[in-house]
C-alpha cells in the first residue's frame, strides 16, 4: 500500500457504545506503527470524545493482532518530514530544522507532549491492549489509567540499543517499580501479560477471545458512576502521582533521550545508535520472534 493510498484510510476509528467511547488504531499492516498522521488522528478522536457529554468512559485498543509496535521506523506511510499544525505545545515546525533542534522540536510536540495531554483528559480512559505493546506502544497504554491486557499480551522497551534510556514518555519507574525498570531496559526483553500485572502495570489479564467483551463489560461499570466524580478521582490520582515525581521525572528524562540522540548522531552518523532503519526493525522482529 502506497502512502497516498494509506492516508485514504480511517487511521484511527470511532464508535460509541452506551455512554462508551471507543478508539481503535487502525495500520493492523503495520502493527499499528505510529506515524504523524495516525497520533494526530488519535488526539481528534480524544478530543472529540472528551468533548461529548454522552461519552463517560474513553477505551483505546488497536485493529488486528497488536495493540501497536511502537513509533513507525519505515512503513511506506512514515511521515518524519511532514508539517502537521501543533496541538500539544507550541514548538515551531520541525521540519527543515538542523539536528537536535528538529528531532527536539518533532518529539516534545508528537511524542512527550500528546502523551501527557491524553493523560489529562477528565474522563477515565482504558488501554485494551493485544499482541505487541512495544516501546511507542507503552506510552499510548500508559497514559491510559487503566489496562485491560489479553493473555498473549506482551510488553517491552527495547530501545537502549538505539543508545536512549528509553521511550519519551518515561513512565517506567511508576508503573513498574525503579527495580524492574531497570532490568526492563537493560536487557530489553519482552514481559508478558501475566508478569506485567504482577508488576502493577496492568490491571486484568484476560482470555484474548474475551478482551472486547470484558473491557466494554469494565467500562460499562465505570460509566455508571457520576461524571464529575470520576473527573475528580482522576484528578488525585494524577496529582499524587505528580508529587511523587512523575512530571518532573519525565520531562528530566525526555532531556536524556535527547542527550542519547545526539550522542549518537555525533559518533555514529545516525540519532539511533549508528543503526539503520532496517537493521533496527530487524532486531525488534528477532527479539518478538525469539521470546527475549
Amino acid at each position: 500500500m502506497s502512502a497516498e493510498q494509506e492516508r485514504e484510510e480511517e487511521l484511527v476509528t470511532y464508535s460509541v457504545r452506551d455512554g462508551v467511547a471507543v478508539l481503535k488504531l487502525n495500520r493492523p499492516r503495520y502493527r499499528n506503527a505510529q506515524n504523524g498522521a495516525l497520533l494526530y488522528a488519535l488526539d481528534a478522536a480524544y478530543l472529540a470524545a472528551a468533548r461529548d457529554d454522552d461519552v463517560r468512559v474513553i477505551v483505546l485498543g488497536g485493529e488486528g493482532d497488536h495493540f501497536s509496535a511502537g513509533h513507525d521506523l519505515g512503513t511506506p506511510g512514515r511521515d518524519v518530514d511532514t508539517t502537521f499544525p501543533p496541538m500539544a505545545g507550541m514548538w515551531w515546525d520541525h521540519v527543515g530544522k538542523p539536528g537536535v533542534e528538529s528531532r527536539f522540536a518533532r518529539e516534545s510536540e508528537l511524542y512527550l507532549g500528546l502523551c501527557k495531554r491524553w493523560r489529562e483528559i477528565p474522563k477515565p480512559t482504558i488501554a485494551m491492549v493485544q499482541g505487541a505493546c512495544v516501546a511507542g506502544g507503552l506510552m499510548l497504554a500508559w497514559a491510559c489509567d487503566m489496562i485491560v491486557a489479553a493473555d498473549d499480551a506482551f510488553f517491552a522497551d527495547p530501545v537502549v540499543m538505539m543508545g536512549v534510556p528509553g521511550v519519551e514518555f518515561f513512565a517506567h519507574p511508576w508503573v513498574m517499580g525503579p527495580r524492574f525498570a531497570k532490568e526492563f531496559l537493560f536487557l530489553g526483553e519482552r514481559v508478558d501479560a501475566q508478569r506485567a500485572r504482577e508488576l502493577g502495570m496492568v490491571n486484568r489479564v484476560v482470555p484474548r477471545a474475551e478482551l472486547e467483551g470484558r473491557t466494554l463489560d469494565i467500562a460499562g461499570r465505570i460509566a455508571g458512576q457520576p461524571r464529575f466524580g470520576l473527573a475528580l478521582a482522576k484528578r488525585a490520582v494524577n496529582q499524587c502521582e505528580d508529587l511523587m515525581g512523575f512530571s518532573t521525572g519525565l520531562d528530566s528524562v525526555f532531556g536524556l533521550h535527547h542527550i542519547g540522540h545526539a550522542h549518537s548522531a555525533e559518533t555514529a552518523g545516525s540519532a539511533v545508535g549508528g543503526r539503520g532503519v532496517d537493521d533496527v526493525r530487524a532486531a525488534l522482529a528477532e527479539k518478538e520472534e525469539s521470546g527475549g
